[in-house]
């Protein structure tokens, strides 16, 4: 399989697995990727998801090599595929982080800015390759760019295809750590497994307050803010918070 599951304890964790090709996305792995993503957002037993390639590399965007000449519908097909990948991952209603190590290019990247965090390798390579075939950015990157540094310097990245490594990402806003290549996937998941101990349906009501903070208004967003406080008041985890901030201890959250 191109794309791989193991469950580890409440945390899922997704692997692009096509390592001899630096990962680079197959139509097989459209389907696989959605499909997994899509799956694990109903799977109540996961808490935080985190997604990463195996070996050294995350992803090195598209595969050239299944480029070639379609018809109009097939097009539409093909770019439908990749931006429900988009989707699927960034309203899953559980907190997700990327481990980035190598290559991280195209719509790899974008599917990296989907998530929630990115632990990037010092040494990791970030690109919008886009402009090196003549094609328009996909996947979502022209957005996900413009939310996290600016519409300027997402313009820099997308016209001039430049390659910026992890400390720079980190520096720019688009990485949360830059660490040793070897420490990507432990770091990855300690803040994961932080995250699934937590109150992850409050989270996911942050989540989805994150996404419809992006294109409101602040009336419009405090209109679609307005039910969720009292709603997360009637969860088992608000009581338990309360009771444990009452006895003084840590509280145990299961996400209900």
């Amino acid at each position: 399989m191109t794309v791989t599951i193991e469950h580890r304890g409440q945390v899922a964790v997704v692997t692009l697995d096509r390592p001899e090709k630096k990962h680079a996305i197959t139509s097989e792995m459209r389907v696989l990727l959605y499909q997994a993503f899509e799956g694990l957002d109903e799977d109540t037993s996961v808490r935080a998801v985190v997604l990463t390639g195996s070996g050294n590399d995350f992803c090195s965007g598209m595969d050239v090599g299944e480029f070639g000449e379609f018809g109009m519908a097939e097009r539409f097909v093909r770019t439908v595929r990749l931006q429900r990948i988009s989707r699927a991952i960034y309203r899953l209603k559980k907190p997700t982080v990327a481990a980035v190590r190598g290559v991280c290019m195209g719509a790899g990247w974008s599917y990296a800015l989907c998530c929630d965090f990115i632990i990037a390798a010092e040494n990791a390579r970030f690109a919008q390759v886009f402009n090196r075939t003549a094609l328009a950015p996909d996947a979502g990157t022209a957005w996900l760019l413009s939310q996290q540094i600016g519409t300027m310097r997402a313009k820099e990245l997308c016209y001039t295809g430049r390659v910026i490594d992890g400390v720079e990402a980190c520096q720019m806003g688009l990485a949360l750590k830059a660490v040793a290549p070897g420490q990507v996937m432990d770091e990855a998941m300690a803040l994961a497994e932080r995250l699934a101990s937590g109150p992850t349906l409050a989270t996911a009501m942050a989540k989805r307050q994150f996404e419809v903070a992006a294109t409101s208004s602040f009336d419009s967003f405090l209109e679609a803010e307005f039910a969720m406080p009292p709603l997360m008041q009637t969860t088992q985890d608000h009581q338990e918070g309360v009771q444990a901030f009452r006895e003084r201890r840590p509280p145990r959250f299961q996400g209900n």
